[in-house]
């Protein structure tokens, strides 16, 4: 049992971090969504995939929410629309995520 010779398996699928080296239009987007000296893949560590990092780093820029913030609250366990609704209890965290991870999906399929 053993060699993984041309088999991919979850264990080696890319980290979102990975993935921006490879579209580094997304990633010059994303960095100056992030607050000025942000290193963008320890941004991204983490994350369960690409598109919730992008979907963050969007929904943190568009409702003026900490990235640090929402980041802690994903990394604690929190869905994206509890973390939003945890820091901006006014808006329809449901909504906002849905449509954030929607448009995030785009994103990253546009390489």
């Amino acid at each position: 049992m053993g060699a993984h010779i041309g088999k991919a398996d979850a264990s080696s699928k890319p980290s979102p971090a990975d993935m921006l080296d490879c579209n580094t239009k997304l990633a010059d987007n994303l960095k100056s969504d992030l607050p000025e000296g942000s290193d963008l893949k320890t941004e991204a560590e983490g994350f369960k995939n690409l598109g919730h990092f992008v979907a963050a780093v969007h929904i943190s820029k568009n409702l003026d929410i900490s990235f640090a913030d929402l980041k802690a609250k994903m990394m604690a366990g929190d869905s994206l629309g509890q973390a939003i609704h945890a820091l901006k209890p006014e808006v329809d965290s449901t909504k906002v995520a849905d449509d954030a991870l929607k448009q995030a999906g785009t994103e990253v399929t546009m390489q």
